[in-house]
């Protein structure tokens, strides 16, 4: 993984294909270094006491569904002994009746999931009734409440620990918002902080600290509908930030801390990371089809035709060369064999702006929420805007910090491979978080996930004859 770090703004350009798509080698000297202990003066970590474990998946076939405002994925699959998920049929298709994120036609919206989650079922051969989607309409908040339940002296146990969540939520209720997320993030007992399981502890009060992710009810109800009227029930609802975290990063990032920023089609969404939680999530209605618009107005040519310069020619920054270099593009109203030559650097100057205020909006929503320049922690780019040319030093130098570019991690059978499936993080995430990795952020509104297919019906058996 290449970190991309702030440079000089004077220092001179270097060629685009050189400083992001390569990577310096120095040379390895086979030789003792100056400064290097010899292996008896260095005193090691004890062993570890058993060898990591490949993650333990929940048994079955699991059916996600990300819905978003250029494109739809549904991915099937289930997770392996070996610790990595399998894609076992995926439908990938053309967004229709989303803008922003929200559902803005529901019947063309229906037509597109019917489409997409039938290409799916299509090609692993099994139908699909129960599914679990991403959260990205009704301007989804991140928020964080205290909870303080007494407990007399005793010990704590399951049902302290669910009243005390119970109370947080009680708190975070809002009218017209639906809490989609209650994740703790941290229990104290007595003045005793960081504690990371209190059951057993012996205290007066517990205080658990939780982080709540909630969305507009009406949003959240028309989602569940639409899913309905394309034979589909809704079993999860999960934050599409969190589902990119999941699918991006690795054990040691989410602990060590991370902040993810998905550059999706209609929105980017930001998740932080640390301690191995989820410690804040925010979303910006702004994204890659804002840039091909922009390219569309400017060049006076079609939706398709723009974002055809956009991913073939386009990049984040101006180079010497893109003055000198002509591209043909087709503009609207012309004869099909009338063609346009236009400089990249012409293409470049339309895109540049967008992407600069996407990442200045990132980084003051990071300051406002207090995880800004005090947080030094590398930020990781996906999503499929962020496949851009220059996007990485562009981050590096707004935002300050450490980047890379981030893709799905321990999955197989994606549509795209290579850096190319950055543009499937959050259906990644989605199908992780399904499987079983939810587990690890002890949720209180996540229900439990059914699998679908022969063990669904073999249970439905079972249940029948009992």
């Amino acid at each position: 993984m290449n970190d991309l770090v702030a440079t000089d703004p004077d220092s001179p350009r270097k060629k685009r294909r050189r400083t992001v798509r390569s990577r310096a080698l120095l040379p390895v000297s086979t030789g003792r270094r100056q400064h290097e202990r010899s292996e008896e003066h260095i005193l090691s970590l004890p062993p570890a006491d058993e060898p990591a474990m490949p993650r333990h998946w929940r048994v079955g076939v699991f059916g996600v569904l990300d819905i978003g405002s250029t494109k739809m994925t549904c991915l099937i699959g289930r997770g392996e002994a070996d610790g990595t998920l399998r894609v076992l049929g995926y439908g990938w298709r053309r967004s229709r009746g989303i803008r922003n994120g929200n559902i803005v036609d529901l019947k063309e919206a229906e037509q597109a999931i019917r489409a997409t989650v039938g290409q799916a079922e299509d090609a692993a051969d099994r139908r699909l009734d129960n599914i679990a989607v991403n959260l990205s309409c009704g301007h989804p908040e991140s928020r964080l409440f205290n909870a303080r339940m007494p407990i007399g002296g005793h010990e704590v146990s399951d049902s302290d620990m669910a009243r005390v969540v119970t109370e947080g939520q009680a708190r975070a209720y809002t009218e017209g918002r639906s809490v989609v997320h209650t994740l703790p993030i941290g229990y104290a007992v007595d003045d005793t902080y960081g504690i990371v399981d209190p059951r057993g502890q012996v205290c007066e009060q517990l205080t658990a600290r939780l982080h709540v992710v909630d969305a507009a009810t009406t949003a959240v109800r028309t989602l569940d509908s639409v899913l309905m009227r394309a034979e589909l029930k809704m079993t999860g609802l999960v934050s599409a930030s969190l589902a990119s975290g999941l699918s991006v990063l690795d054990a040691d990032e989410r602990e060590l801390g991370a902040t993810v920023v998905d550059m999706g089609g209609g929105t980017t969404s930001i998740a932080v990371f640390g301690d191995g939680m989820l410690r804040h999530t925010a979303f910006l209605p702004v994204g890659g089809l804002h840039v091909t618009r922009d390219l569309a107005g400017m060049l006076s040519t079609s939706l398709d035709e723009a974002e055809r310069l956009k991913t073939k020619y386009g990049a984040a920054e101006l180079s010497a060369e893109d003055s000198g270099e002509l591209i043909t593009m087709q503009k609207i109203g012309e004869a099909a064999g009338s063609l346009t030559q236009v400089s990249r650097a012409r293409l470049v100057s339309a895109i540049r702006p967008r992407i600069e205020e996407t990442l200045e909006l990132v980084r003051d929503r990071l300051d406002d929420a207090g995880f800004g320049r005090t947080g030094r922690e590398r930020v990781v780019l996906t999503g499929g805007a962020s496949l851009l040319d220059g996007v990485g030093p562009m981050a590096a130098r707004i935002l300050d910090r450490p980047v890379r570019l981030g893709r799905p991690l321990g999955i197989v059978g994606l549509p795209e491979i290579g850096a190319n499936s950055a543009g499937f993080s959050t259906a990644s995430g989605l199908l992780a978080w399904v499987a079983g990795a939810d587990r690890g952020f002890h949720d209180a509104d996540s229900p439990e996930p059914r699998p679908s297919g022969m063990l669904k019906r073999l249970v439905h058996l079972i249940r029948g004859r009992a």
